[in-house]
């Protein structure tokens, strides 16, 4: 084998198996973990169903496992993109709520938070899965906190913890009303009561 095959290969391997993780990844954005099944994922990926299991032997749960935690990190470092882009705490607050509002319209209201959505079908049978989820929304929540002018690391955790709450109730919202309002609206609450902090 020569060493461009060999390069292809890794390629071609890295490839199918990013293509399985965004592919459970949208999906759990639609449907949650119910609508991320392995027949859902080979055909929205276009993976063949052998190499889903080569590169995942373990399954979906693997499947989830991972594209969650692919998931976490790319929402912490958005969150912290956007919040840096701002220097008061209320205009950082309104850039991150326009930030998941603009993306959820840009969806067309059809996709929201893989992590909440996967939260909705948690049992016993997925039991593995529930601490990925938790310490996803823990590292939105630190890096929500970090932004925050408060000097009781309680308090902060506490009211970075109310402005995801709030993300994730949105979400459900929005869903179900097919719109951004409950964005806007939360975005207003949230600038008065960070505005009084400042």
């Amino acid at each position: 084998m020569t060493a461009m095959t060999e390069t292809n290969d890794t390629s071609a391997t890295r490839d199918a198996r990013d293509r399985i993780l965004e592919a459970a990844i949208v999906l759990m954005k639609q449907s949650g973990l119910s609508g991320a099944g392995i027949n859902q994922i080979l055909a929205r990926s276009g993976a063949p169903k052998g190499s889903l299991y080569y590169y995942f032997p373990d399954g979906k749960q693997q499947i989830v496992i991972e594209a969650l935690t692919l998931y976490a990190a790319r929402v912490a470092a958005a969150f912290e993109r956007t919040l840096s882009s701002k220097k008061r705490p209320a205009d950082k607050i309104r850039a991150l709520i326009r930030f998941v509002a603009d993306r959820f319209e840009d969806a067309a209201f059809e996709q929201s938070c893989a992590a909440g959505a996967a939260t909705l079908d948690l049992n016993a049978d997925v039991a593995a899965i529930q601490p990925v989820i938790a310490n996803a929304f823990k590292s939105w929540q630190d890096v929500i906190a970090r932004h925050l002018p408060i000097r009781s690391a309680t308090r902060r955790e506490s009211l970075a913890g109310l402005v995801l709450s709030i993300i994730e109730g949105a979400y459900v919202r929005g869903r179900a009303e097919h719109s951004k309002q409950p964005f806007v609206d939360a975005e207003q609450w949230l600038v008065v009561l960070l505005q009084e902090l400042e």
